[in-house]
């Protein structure tokens, strides 16, 4: 067994201010400049400046880490494959040598040229994915949170009894939301796929592709078929850069609306958590269901109420090397990175509050991302706008929404970027500033820039 994580890599285009501080903020009640409100990983922004969006800390632990520690559980695993377009990168490497040595397991990460699309990439390794006699892979999209049933969806497919069916791991959506995701029917008696639709424009079905797969070697055909389709329709096409195109396969489109109803292509439900992260704001609702699921899984994680230790109330994640007074009080859903210092009477709640930040006495953080090396001065208050699904839905998904709508900042989660400084006594609400910016004053609904 082998498992490809699938972790994306930088976007297009660059965002003014990202850098340096040599003027004052500037405000835009209005949209900015195009490549803000681009999507994708942007939608991450100013978070991913500092720090590849695989590698943010969700839960205390790099985003990625999760997945990692789902399969390195799974028996047999022999292999995971770290996939994407980022370069080479100092913070990147770090973390695959700690991770190889914390759970035993080799872990490489394998560059593409240019996006490959989520076929593409795994298509032009296939020799890497395939070397040592590899039986299944699994194929997991880094942006997601999940309780990753790996083991189950093995059981799944063996039970089919047809060892070369590939397996969707699926859960249930609303109607109106399945819409912005891949919606597939399937047999309720054999689970087998029999349509598939990628983001539909009329309702197809509440069950909806978690991202997660589990394929066989005999993928790499179906996968190739569409290669050589692309590479004829390409040859009709003159002035074409034939090859680098004929590679962008994407798995969804491609290759499963191609599969469906072919007997290959099985769907695995899941009642467990699930969520995609797509925006910062889907960043602290990931966050708190994997605080959740720390109960049971990685208790230590998880602070305690302690004499003369701050109060916490429901699931905190502390890193040991935080400073938090005693007075201050934490959760439920928080996550302190390292090196953190929290003073006198500081509330936080529903929020990620990053390595080498500092919360002065008697601040309010809510509903908020603090970036690195951050200050928020005393008796401040920094708050945001949940993006929860509807706690009156069993079924609803978290929505990504635009950054703006009808020309006015979408109220969200407030996003300091890395090394913003706040004075004392100020009032930061549904905003996002961007690093490296010294505050003089309140800001409501902006983008400082």
């Amino acid at each position: 067994l082998k498992a490809v994580i699938l972790i994306g890599g930088p976007q297009k285009g660059k965002c003014a201010g990202s850098a340096g501080a040599a003027t004052g903020p500037r405000r835009h009640s209005l949209p900015p400049s195009p490549p803000l409100l681009s999507p994708a990983g942007t939608r991450f922004r100013p978070l991913s400046f500092e720090v590849p969006k695989p590698l943010f800390p969700v839960a205390g632990v790099p985003m990625v880490q999760h997945h990692i520690e789902a399969c390195a559980k799974v028996p047999g695993m022999k292999e995971i494959l770290l996939m994407g377009f980022y370069q080479p990168h100092e913070a990147l490497s770090r973390f695959l040598v700690s991770a190889q040595q914390e759970f035993k397991i080799p872990i490489r990460y394998l560059q593409e040229y240019a996006a490959l699309g989520t076929g593409g990439g795994i298509y032009h390794f296939r020799d890497q994915i395939l070397s040592g006699g590899a039986e299944a892979f699994f194929v997991l999209n880094a942006d997601v949170c999940s309780e990753f049933p790996l083991q189950e969806m093995l059981e799944f497919q063996q039970q089919h009894g047809d060892t070369q069916s590939f397996v969707i791991l699926g859960t249930t959506a609303n109607r109106t939301q399945a819409l912005n995701y891949g919606c597939i029917v399937a047999n309720t008696d054999t689970q087998e796929v029999q349509h598939y639709v990628e983001k539909p424009s009329t309702f197809v079905s509440e069950i909806i592709n978690c991202g997660i797969y589990l394929f066989t070697p005999a993928i790499f055909q179906h996968i190739g078929e569409v290669f050589q389709r692309n590479q004829q329709e390409l040859a009709l096409e003159e002035s074409s850069n034939g090859w680098q195109r004929a590679e962008v396969i994407r798995l969804e489109q491609d290759v499963f609306t191609a599969l469906a109803g072919s007997g290959k292509l099985y769907v695995f439900k899941t009642d467990g958590f699930w969520s995609q992260i797509k925006s910062a704001g889907s960043a602290i609702y990931a966050s708190r269901l994997y605080l959740n699921q720390y109960s049971k899984s990685h208790p230590e994680r998880l602070a305690q109420n302690k004499p003369g230790g701050p109060i916490i109330r429901g699931n905190v994640y502390i890193h040991p090397t935080a400073s938090i007074d005693s007075t201050a009080v934490l959760g439920p859903n928080v996550s302190i990175g390292e090196g953190v210092t929290v003073g006198a009477g500081v509330r936080v709640r529903e929020s990620i509050v990053l390595h080498g930040a500092s919360l002065h006495d008697h601040t309010c953080v809510l509903n908020t991302i603090v970036g690195w090396d951050s200050t928020i001065g005393r008796w401040s208050r920094v708050e945001g706008t949940p993006s929860d699904p509807n706690p009156n839905d069993p079924y609803a998904k978290i929505d990504s929404e635009s950054l703006f709508r009808d020309g006015r900042l979408t109220p969200s989660i407030t996003i300091l970027g890395c090394s913003v400084t706040i004075p004392a006594e100020v009032v930061i609400l549904n905003s996002i500033v961007l690093p490296h910016k010294e505050l003089s004053r309140s800001y409501k609904n902006q983008i400082i820039l």
